[in-house]
């Protein structure tokens, strides 16, 4: 079957908002004044600091000066929580962040500004809160929903925890009941309410745990539900390993893709890496890799999916679900720097975490959720190398949709191109505590003009090869 997937998705670069900490909007106060965390507080599990979907609407100039053009959203709607993954109505957009009327404004403005909008779509489970899950707990063995849930005996315990809970929830976690869906009507109502969003004008759903839905035709159902709507909306599912699976063509365009994630943070941060820091999350940021088994890494991936599918992977340094770069590598810059070219650089749409092109800290959730640091407290130098990759790959199309093939891996040197008919750019990156050099056989490369795009290097060599000197600890861009 021939794969399609949405152009649109090649050619952007997301940045992930998590909406309590990006931003409170000023210029349209909240309903309601509510007593809220200090927004320059370290954050808590259950804390709120009241950032909104207003603050992002006056913060969309700022992220058009980066040079964002899509943006994914972790869960906006009501919920009793922070975060939002405990849904309680799939319809309303959480009070707190604005209600429906932010949401609205938002993707007008932002779709004025050709900025497109991604949704987290938390469908395995809900909440306790939950209308359905609710009425059973209202009415027991009597409620109408019974199942749309699984329940085991009676009486259930939502919230005694010394009691069996005698219900399903996702990992065991009573405050997250799990959908039964082998109910036709729990389906059809999940496909209904992503088919509403795209309506209102969503450009696509970030998919929460799609693999613990495991009822057949589930996912191809709601591909098909969703394109029928929007032929280009982006679905990308939360898949932390080998995706074949959901990547076949006939279910999701992309997943998170953290097989990039973790082999990346080894290679450029290395022996920097606090080994705790990334020890919960399933992407093997630890041990340190040297440029040949990155490369060997790299290839395999590459691999893994047709083409068409690598374009729209979402490629990722850190998340909501990590703790960020900058504190896994022991607050170590270069290593930031050098994974961000990589990740400019790679198949696939790249995001930014809110704050990482500041300097923002985090270590494990809650740390890693801080909010959004004031003008002040920026790293200049950082938004300047954020805002100069992004750029450069809005600029060059072979950043974007070109062949990736590896030049030289030796050391801690490690060398590719970007290829797109008769265009190349290559990319070396020098990971090492020395200068390296790195060789690269130009034999099937499209002609080179050798400008330095980005970084230092020294470059001597002929028509047939190119020896690059690079700095340690450095990266470049020749093109």
């Amino acid at each position: 079957m021939q794969i399609t997937t949405p152009d649109w998705v090649k050619n952007s670069v997301f940045y992930q908002i998590f909406p309590d900490r990006f931003a409170i909007g000023q210029q349209r106060p909240s309903d309601y004044t509510v007593p809220l965390e200090g927004w320059d507080e370290m954050p808590t599990l259950q804390g709120y600091k009241g950032g909104n979907l207003w603050g992002v609407v006056e913060r969309l100039d700022y992220l058009q000066d980066l040079g964002i053009n899509a943006i994914y959203f972790t869960p906006i709607f009501q919920s009793a929580c922070n975060h939002r993954y405990h849904t309680h109505d799939y319809y309303q957009v959480d009070p707190l962040l604005g209600g429906n009327e932010a949401l609205f404004a938002l993707i007008k403005a932002a779709h004025d500004r050709e900025i497109k909008i991604v949704l987290d779509g938390v469908f395995n489970h809900c909440s306790r809160g939950f209308f359905f899950f609710n009425d059973i707990l209202e009415n027991g063995p009597h409620s109408p929903w019974l199942d749309w849930f699984t329940v085991t005996d009676w009486p259930l315990s939502a919230y005694d925890g010394s009691k069996p809970a005698n219900y399903q929830g996702w990992e065991g976690n009573r405050a997250l009941p799990e959908f039964n869906h082998y109910n036709p009507q729990v389906r059809e109502y999940i496909m209904k309410i992503a088919e509403y969003w795209l309506h209102q004008g969503i450009d696509g759903w970030r998919l929460d745990v799609p693999f613990d839905i495991q009822a057949p035709g589930f996912w191809q159902e709601f591909r098909d539900r969703v394109k029928g709507v929007n032929p280009d909306a982006y679905i990308v599912g939360e898949v932390w390993r080998d995706s074949r699976y959901w990547l076949d063509g006939t279910q999701f365009d992309g997943v998170m893709n953290y097989l990039f994630t973790g082999p990346t943070i080894a290679f450029c941060a290395g022996d920097r890496v606090i080994p705790k820091l990334v020890a919960g999350p399933d992407y093997d940021a630890y041990p340190p890799l040297k440029a040949a088994s990155y490369a060997s890494k790299i290839e395999h991936l590459l691999q893994l999916y047709p083409w068409e599918i690598q374009l729209t992977q979402l490629n990722l340094l850190d998340s909501h679900d990590t703790a960020r770069l900058i504190s896994i590598a022991s607050e170590d810059k270069a290593s930031v720097e050098l994974a961000t070219l990589l990740l400019m650089t790679f198949p696939g749409a790249p995001s930014v975490y809110y704050g990482d092109e500041v300097g923002l800290r985090g270590k494990i959730d809650p740390d890693s959720r801080r909010a959004f640091p004031p003008e002040s407290a920026w790293e200049r130098d950082v938004l300047d190398y954020h805002k100069r990759l992004i750029a450069l790959r809005h600029q060059y199309p072979a950043l974007r949709t070109g062949t990736y093939r590896i030049l030289d891996a030796e050391g801690m040197g490690y060398a590719f191109a970007r290829i797109l008919d008769d265009s190349a750019l290559i990319i070396a990156v020098n990971a090492g505590k020395n200068a390296a050099t790195v060789r690269v056989n130009l034999a099937d490369l499209p002609a080179q003009e050798r400008e330095i795009l980005y970084g230092k290097v020294e470059i001597a060599g002929d028509e047939g090869s190119l020896s690059l000197k690079l700095p340690p600890r450095s990266g470049c861009i020749l093109g």
